[in-house]
């Protein structure tokens, strides 16, 4: 019996680790002009472009129950249990929805072992959560072990962005505690956080170089006395800043910085533009 991962799409873990590590994915979806879409089914760009023209912002959805359902059934099928690791319940009723079927599963399958983790973020912060447990369950880690690797990742990592402008957050109903820059946009470029589940701001700062220069000093102030686990720039229809702030990084640390794309439900609360960095440390 082994342990699998599973985790949901707004992860944006990049393909081969998914492949690597075997881990499932089940996917958020995108409502636009009243139609729902798998968010692994859409194309970034062309979904950030249609965005961009739109005078309408899409919404978004959790996972369907029987996605959840069959992927959680046909691991316990193959005699293997389960962790589940998903976006921040402050933001998705995901982790609501895999415990009900948790639940509804160990009725059918009593002897099943399946365990559902609260991530408190979204992005590669909690990607790196599904990969390090991925890595401890590979490495034949029991379950304690491998929720106590999750703990930690969670404990010690940390994701911040720069949107372009706060109106898709504000529009999206996901602001949190950045409702506190509302009415006070002018002259400043917010750095939002993900604290306790919730979209927060780190700190305001007068220029977007002066954001992206902020993300790398507390990247690297973070990593006093650390070792890092690993680093990623997220950015969302802005690749050349992505290559940038990858680069700014590459050369205070000196490891290569893997870049990836923000996928649509996330990035229509965001919006086109923004940038940022996810990171852990051990």
């Amino acid at each position: 019996m082994a342990i699998k991962i599973v985790t949901d799409s707004t992860s944006y873990i990049p393909e081969e680790f998914i492949n690597k590590y075997d881990i499932s994915v089940v996917s958020l979806n995108v409502i636009m002009n009243g139609e729902s879409i798998r968010e692994v089914d859409l194309d970034n760009e062309t979904f950030y472009s249609k965005m961009e023209e739109s005078t309408e912002i899409p919404s978004s959805s959790q996972p369907s129950p029987d996605e959840i359902y069959n992927t959680f059934e046909n691991i316990i099928k193959e005699g293997n249990s389960i962790v589940g690791i998903f976006i921040s319940s402050d933001m998705s009723g995901t982790v609501s929805s895999a415990n009900l079927i948790k639940n509804m599963l160990l009725e059918k399958y009593p002897t099943a072992h399946i365990e559902i983790v609260d991530s408190r973020s979204n992005c590669m912060q909690m990607g790196y959560v599904a990969i390090e447990a991925a890595k401890a369950a590979a490495a034949g880690k029991s379950m304690e072990e491998v929720i106590d690797v999750c703990t930690s990742v969670i404990n010690n990592s940390r994701f911040l962005f720069t949107p372009d402008t706060l109106d898709y957050l504000k529009k999206g109903g996901r602001i949190g505690g950045a409702s506190a820059l509302l009415g006070t946009l002018f002259q400043i470029k917010p750095i939002l956080t993900v604290c306790d589940g919730k979209t927060t701001v780190f700190t305001k700062v007068r220029t977007k170089k002066k954001a992206v220069d902020t993300l790398v000093t507390t990247l690297v102030n973070d990593l006093q006395g650390k070792e890092l686990g690993g680093v990623i720039v997220h950015h969302i229809n802005c690749q050349d800043e992505g290559l940038s702030l990858a680069a700014k990084i590459k050369k205070q640390l000196g490891v290569d910085v893997q870049i990836d794309t923000i996928g649509p439900i996330i990035g229509l609360h965001v919006g086109p533009g923004s940038i940022g960095v996810a990171y852990f440390t051990k």
